[in-house]
């Protein structure tokens, strides 16, 4: 077979072809035989199928919930878990002065403090950070003295 022939049957190929026989009487025949069989079954087991349906999602639902709960309930005990660890049990009160020439300084220490804590947690015994977690502190009942001055 040479290319000729082939494109020959490719061209025959575009044509439309009756077929032997008649499948749409075949086709009515099937779909009569599924409507009538749908409509003689009770609807039992669509209502079981949506009563599964109901409970599947009433269970994702509560799953959902408990899951929600349970995480802010971790997000909300974490960092005072982590702050009472790090201060040996003291805790921490965020202190904002309504001055903006001292708000800016109370910002720096209140984060150098908490990462000093956190640098705490990993070395408890380090006697540097207990002497700069001092300091801070000390510089911040400065700041606060200054506030109270400055009325």
């Amino acid at each position: 077979m040479n290319e000729f022939e082939w494109r020959r049957q490719l061209r025959n190929l575009r044509e439309p072809v009756e077929p032997s026989r008649d499948l749409w009487a075949q086709i009515d025949a099937r779909l009569e035989s599924v409507e009538s069989s749908v409509t003689s079954q009770p609807a039992q087991p669509a209502r079981r199928n949506a009563a599964r349906h109901g409970w599947l999602v009433a269970a994702s639902f509560a799953g959902l919930c408990m899951l929600a709960g349970s995480i802010l309930l971790h997000v909300r005990s974490l960092p005072s878990q982590q702050l009472t660890a790090a201060s040996g049990g003291a805790a921490i009160t965020s202190w904002k002065p309504a001055d903006p020439r001292l708000a800016g300084a109370a910002i720096e220490l209140g984060s150098a403090q908490m990462e000093l804590r956190q640098a705490m947690q990993q070395a408890p015994d380090s006697p540097a950070l207990q002497r700069l977690l001092q300091r801070t502190e000390l510089q911040q009942s400065r700041l606060r003295q200054l506030e109270h001055q400055a009325g």
